[in-house]
């Protein structure tokens, strides 16, 4: 049950609100063709997307565990998609990643019944977002997608210093919106990033679930639909 107390509503953006696998895959599929990688061997595009998507992965969670600075990450993932098909070209990997991050903001897909659930909470809470990202590239896509205006305050990674799941962002950000954490309701897609990171501060979390994962924790809501959030709140 929804405490009543609940006047802030906190939300992750990639893969929440913003469809993080439609836009990325069209920007990975065009820079295969801007690229000419057929010519270098690459041939099958959705394999380049899938190699790609998984070294990404991987050096995501480096950066997350500051492993990884920014810069690094940008080309590196793709030096490394590259070096996967024997091309070592550095320069053409940092392209890449300029090319990447200057683009796939522009893309405007959103995960179904998003806009429908932003008017619907608007009037009733305070929206924000918490999101691991880039500071420059986190609001050009929410400006790009026409989403920026439902939100009081942004709060990204890069500007606080630390990423999802430690303690200090959620904090940061319950500060910077003057909320407490009982007032306060998370909405992401990863559980350990999302969910677990903001249940460590006290924050009432709803899970954001499409894959179904099974999981073992007490939250206000498993949902498998953004529409789903009318029914808990």
């Amino acid at each position: 049950m929804i405490p009543p107390s609940i006047k802030h509503i906190f939300f992750d953006l990639d893969h929440t609100l913003w469809d993080f696998e439609k836009n990325s895959e069209l920007e990975i599929l065009d820079i295969w063709k801007q690229y000419q990688l057929f010519k270098k061997g690459i041939s099958l595009p959705y394999e380049f997307l899938k190699v790609y998507e998984r070294i990404n992965g991987i050096c995501w969670a480096k950066y997350r565990a500051n492993e990884l600075s920014k810069e690094i990450l940008k080309y590196t993932r793709f030096h490394e998609t590259l070096l996967y098909y024997g091309i070592n070209d550095l320069k053409m990997a940092k392209s890449m990643g300029d090319s990447y991050i200057e683009n796939s903001p522009k893309r405007t897909a959103l995960i179904n019944g998003a806009l429908e659930i932003l008017d619907y909470l608007k009037n009733k809470y305070t929206l924000h977002i918490i999101t691991n990202g880039f500071e420059e590239v986190q609001y050009q896509k929410l400006k790009n997608c026409g989403l920026i205006n439902y939100f009081d305050f942004i709060i990204t990674s890069e500007k606080v210093g630390v990423t999802k799941p430690n303690p200090l962002i959620f904090n940061y950000a319950l500060t910077k919106a003057n909320a407490s954490n009982t007032e306060s309701i998370y909405i992401g897609d990863n559980y350990n990033v999302d969910i677990e990171g903001a249940k460590n501060v006290g924050m009432h979390t709803i899970f954001y679930n499409p894959k179904k994962e099974i999981h073992q924790s007490n939250i206000l809501g498993d949902i498998s639909s953004l529409i789903q959030i009318k029914e808990l709140l």
